[in-house]
């Protein structure tokens, strides 16, 4: 009985994780498009985002409402490739976001599974299926297709977009080890992200200039009742975003993330089109989106077929001892 009650635990934290992450994904997509219509230093923001992070576990941590451990420089220092490749994947969506259309974004984002299996070739974890194979390559020739049919296409837009793949695809990867190598939960992972970010970050905004017109603009939009919602959103999903994607790569895995990030997608391009504007509907950008979309509802569905057809795993003593 204890076995059974610990299997539907075990499984409703799975599904809780992955549609916390899949809701949470979805909405943040349209208020980072939303206030960078107003307030255009998305490297700013993303510094800000950090920050209220790691100001709200320390507190919390401080408060007693969270069991994160105290920072640990050992820790931190086999983390801050996370760091790293979290901020450069998010700066990199924040920017194309500028450029690119909510629709085309997430089209471009379902690439990721993709850059996840070859990632997982090159780490060992062997060849695909052939459905796995065949749905990726379907919805990469969606986004050719919708590509060519794009006419707000913006080269700059789309280069960084893919960039942000390309860094997605490696922070998942290393969070996933994290968690299990490291047994860090969620919270702690999510707060040596933010306050190794801070640095990197601090550099960045002033680096590129952004700092210190972009505090000045931030100052005279506050005035703004709307801006103000907005930008709290902004921070509050920001904060939700991190530790769900977190939770549910450590509960699950990074494939799995992966796959909600697909299947959320298929809301968020019908609302994208209808939402805050910026989409020039054609045959053929519609044609791609729509195969695209199939793609990664197919790619979902072969993954949860093959793994509904491995056997079960035997338990190591080791971890029938952690449980």
């Amino acid at each position: 009985m204890e076995n059974r009650s610990d299997q539907e635990t075990t499984s409703f934290l799975s599904l809780f994780s992955a549609l916390s992450y899949g809701i949470a994904s979805m909405a943040m997509v349209f208020i980072n498009k939303a206030i960078l219509m107003q307030y255009y230093h998305s490297m700013t923001l993303l510094t800000l985002q950090q920050l209220a992070t790691a100001l709200l576990i320390h507190f919390g941590r401080q408060m007693g409402y969270t069991k994160a451990k105290g920072v640990d420089m050992q820790t931190a220092k086999s983390l801050l490739p996370v760091s790293l490749f979290y901020n450069a994947n998010v700066a990199f969506a924040l920017a194309s976001l500028k450029g690119v259309n909510i629709p085309m974004y997430i089209a471009i984002k379902r690439l990721t599974p993709l850059a996840v299996l070859v990632a997982g070739c090159f780490s060992g974890k062997g060849k695909p299926t052939t459905q796995v194979t065949l749905s990726v390559l379907l919805t990469a020739a969606g986004v050719l297709i919708a590509a060519l049919g794009d006419f707000s296409f913006d080269l700059i837009g789309y280069s960084m977009a893919l960039t942000s793949v390309f860094f997605q695809t490696m922070y998942l990867v290393l969070v996933e080890k994290s968690g299990a190598e490291d047994g860090l939960s969620s919270v702690e992972i999510m707060f040596y992200n933010s306050f190794l970010s801070l640095p990197f970050l601090a550099f960045l905004i002033i680096s590129t200039g952004e700092f210190p017109n972009s505090l000045s603009l931030l100052f005279a939009k506050s005035s703004s009742l709307s801006f103000l919602v907005i930008l709290i959103l902004s921070l509050v999903m920001g904060i939700v975003l991190n530790y769900t994607m977190f939770l549910c790569t450590i509960v699950n895995s990074a494939l799995t993330t992966t796959i909600v990030g697909v299947l959320k997608g298929v809301g968020s391009t019908t609302l994208g089109f209808v939402l805050l504007g910026g989409v020039q509907v054609h045959g053929l950008n519609v044609t791609g989106l729509v195969i695209n979309t199939f793609g990664g509802v197919w790619y979902s569905y072969a993954k949860y077929q093959q793994k509904k057809n491995k056997p079960p795993k035997v338990m190591t003593d080791i971890e029938a001892h952690r449980r």
